[in-house]
């Protein structure tokens, strides 16, 4: 599956991407604003394209004019345990090389995985979340519909830590009544 935007084209990793996303993962301030630390080595890198990256809902982010892979962004397969545990929820996570911040990418990306999360994956609510401490992800939540819920401290197992993490809920039907015609890119 592979989705396209303005800017960007969004579509399955590949092994040969390797080598971008440790260009852009072995920053130290990519990684441990997400949770994560920089990846040591390219082969590390190749290790989560064949494992975190691997999921049919997450996908690289690369620029449509140099097909360069400059981030992730996808569903993780998680959110907040015990609230309404029967309802189709996922939560969106993504990263981005610094070069490329503050330029709308992300947020562009987000809407289209929003998109594909409500109308091909059935999902009824997305789920996200930032450090408290990382207002460049916050900076791209609220510029979508999402609500904020509440925050609470977590535990951050790859980086051996706790920290306190505030959390958003957008519902599909809230998805497209809230978001202006000139962002949705419908």
């Amino acid at each position: 599956m592979t989705v396209q935007t303005p800017r960007l084209l969004l579509r399955p990793f590949q092994e040969a991407d390797a080598a971008d996303v440790y260009a852009y993962a072995k920053n130290p301030a990519v990684g441990p604003a997400a949770g994560w630390p920089p990846h040591k080595d390219e082969a590390e890198s190749l290790e989560i394209i064949r494992t975190v990256f691997s999921s049919p809902k997450v996908f690289a982010i690369t620029l449509q004019e140099t097909g360069r892979v400059i981030g992730s962004i996808g569903y993780i397969g998680e959110h907040p345990q015990g609230l309404q545990p029967d309802c189709p929820d996922d939560e969106l996570g993504y990263a981005l090389d610094e070069a490329h911040w503050g330029r709308g990418f992300m947020t562009e990306a987000a809407r289209a995985v929003l998109d594909f999360g409500f109308a091909d994956l059935g999902l009824h609510r997305v789920w996200c979340s930032h450090y408290i401490e990382n207002r460049r992800s916050r900076r791209v939540i609220e510029k979508l519909p999402f609500q904020y819920q509440f925050d609470r401290a977590v535990d951050v197992p790859l980086l051996g830590e706790t920290r306190n993490a505030r959390y958003y809920l957008l519902a599909k039907e809230d998805w497209r009544g809230r978001l202006p015609d000139s962002l949705s890119g419908r």
